[in-house]
């Protein structure tokens, strides 16, 4: 009977070369990747293999498939799964990257920030206005704008640090520190002006504090996670 169990990701705009690593460390000890799973990939028990672990990102017109992943056929991946735009390949240790120079790797991080981005703005746009209208009505369409609001920005949050992260390394690809660090930054620096509005803002409405209230967990909470995931699998590391 074929056995399989669960991995956590740390998310792949954040840290795909660690993800990579250790689906390789599982290969090694016969634990195979079959596909992704919600914020992880479902592995399966098989023969330890050295294989290699890598994604792109494409978006793929009807018809497209076939050929896109025989060219990467033809060159040593082999496809594994595929999540939206994101394919996951895997090759024998030694296969000749993916992405083997530059300009290719910053082909594939402007194709994930681009794809990201059209899905960032229009939630990003819609979530500000609920806000902005939460702020200025009163009474029964302030509570049902606050709802919506908030709601939204469960979404929208999440979504606006990936894309700062994409564009994190699209351009430490493209060799712009100054860009790479502020977009690394900006979660960091909304979380500082969150924390001073909210100690010295006491005549702020409450859609306001709400705001910050959710900006403060949006940064602070998804940060002592992936702390922690990331000590987890580098102590786990150390044990295989």
């Amino acid at each position: 009977m074929m056995q399989t169990k669960y991995i956590t990701s740390g998310g792949l705009a954040f840290s795909e070369k660690k993800d990579m690593e250790k689906l390789r460390r599982f290969s090694l000890n016969g634990w195979h990747v079959k596909g992704f799973k919600f914020m992880g990939y479902i592995l399966e028990k098989g023969e330890s293999t050295d294989y290699i672990y890598s994604v792109d990102c494409r978006s793929l017109k009807e018809g497209e498939e076939e050929e896109y992943f025989d060219f990467f056929s033809s060159a040593g991946w082999l496809h594994i799964a595929s999540e939206g735009n994101i394919h996951l390949f895997r090759a024998k240790s030694g296969t000749k990257p993916i992405y083997s120079d530059r300009d290719t790797l910053i082909e594939k991080y402007a194709n994930l920030s681009g794809s990201m981005k059209g899905l960032a703005i229009p939630i990003v746009f819609i979530t500000t206005l609920a806000w902005m209208g939460a702020m200025v009505s009163s009474g029964t369409w302030q509570s049902v704008l606050l709802v919506i609001a908030v709601i939204l920005s469960v979404i929208a949050i999440p979504v606006a640090w990936t894309v700062c992260a994409t564009y994190n390394n699209k351009w430490k690809a493209k060799e712009k520190k100054g860009l790479a660090n502020l977009a690394t930054t900006l979660p960091f620096f909304l979380l500082f002006l969150a924390v001073i509005l909210l100690v010295f803002g006491n005549g702020l409405g409450s859609p306001v504090h709400v705001l910050v209230y959710m900006v403060i967990g949006a940064v602070a909470v998804p940060s002592v996670i992936w702390g922690s995931m990331s000590l987890y699998h580098k102590l786990n590391g150390k044990k295989e």
